[in-house]
């Protein structure tokens, strides 16, 4: 079992920045991918950014240049730094692990606001 705790979620101005932060613990050894999601209301949830265990990364084109996915394995703890936000970016965020034999486990989420 894999065990996410997101943090760093809130309220902030148009243009401002916040740093997410994803703390796992459990079996997360060999783990395929972490990533963030969001979900505004009314939405599906979409991939934002994610990062394989080798450290490439892959971002959705509506944040590339804004945001950056990291990871500190000594820490097992991945961020998402969002910058120049916006207020589309508004949304609930998910953290989501792939483990090695590719189950999905998701955090209980971040609210993130962006005010115009």
């Amino acid at each position: 079992q894999v065990q996410l705790v997101e943090s760093g979620g809130g309220l902030v101005q148009a243009g401002g920045s916040l740093r997410l932060s994803c703390v796992a613990s459990g079996s997360t050894f060999g783990f395929k991918t972490m990533g963030w999601y969001r979900q505004a209301p009314g939405n599906q949830r979409e991939l934002v950014a994610s990062i394989r265990n080798g450290g490439s990364t892959n971002y959705a084109d509506f944040v590339k240049g804004r945001f950056a996915i990291s990871r500190d394995s000594a820490k097992n703890t991945v961020y998402l730094q969002m910058n120049s936000l916006k207020p589309e970016d508004t949304a609930d965020y998910y953290c989501q692990l792939m483990d090695r034999s590719y189950f999905t486990f998701w955090g209980q989420g971040t609210q993130v606001t962006v005010s115009s």
